[in-house]
């Protein structure tokens, strides 16, 4: 995908707002998929973008997180852990098929559709810079801003 137009969407996001990624046009974006609200991967990957997040509007790039948890779970999420960016809900996984990060996971055995951790850059014009895919939490945010601070 690295080089494609990022797929557009429209999608419920936390603080009452609906989010089309084709009106950030003109500022880098980072868009991290990750699986569940306030499970532990999920929550100190958000922490760590949230942690960083001052240096990410810094570098002129917005951030947002995108699962198919609900608005109010998110609202829920984004308070108990005081995420400065909005979290988008995609429960009919516009977005994620869009981005192909359903996958088939094991699961306690059996096997379950869920999101793969995945996270794409976003330039300025619109384009995937850089994509992450199977992500592995510890380091990731710091990488992804350090990638963001190249473009």
């Amino acid at each position: 995908m690295v080089g494609a137009p990022a797929p557009d969407f429209t999608l419920p996001a936390t603080s009452g707002l609906e989010i089309a990624l084709g009106g950030c046009r003109g500022g880098k974006v980072v868009l991290y998929f990750y699986p569940k609200d306030n499970t532990p991967g999920c929550t100190n990957e958000s922490k760590d973008f949230r942690d960083l997040h001052d240096r990410f509007v810094a570098a002129g790039c917005t951030v947002f997180g995108i699962s198919r948890d609900s608005v109010k779970s998110h609202e829920n999420f984004k308070a108990k852990f005081e995420l400065p960016f909005e979290l988008l809900s995609d429960q009919d996984e516009t977005a994620c098929e869009a981005y192909q990060v359903m996958k088939l996971k094991n699961m306690y055995g059996r096997q379950v559709r869920g999101i793969e951790r995945s996270t794409f850059l976003i330039d300025a014009d619109g384009l995937i810079a850089r994509e992450w895919r199977k992500v592995k939490v510890p380091g990731h945010a710091a990488e992804v801003l350090e990638s963001a601070l190249s473009l």
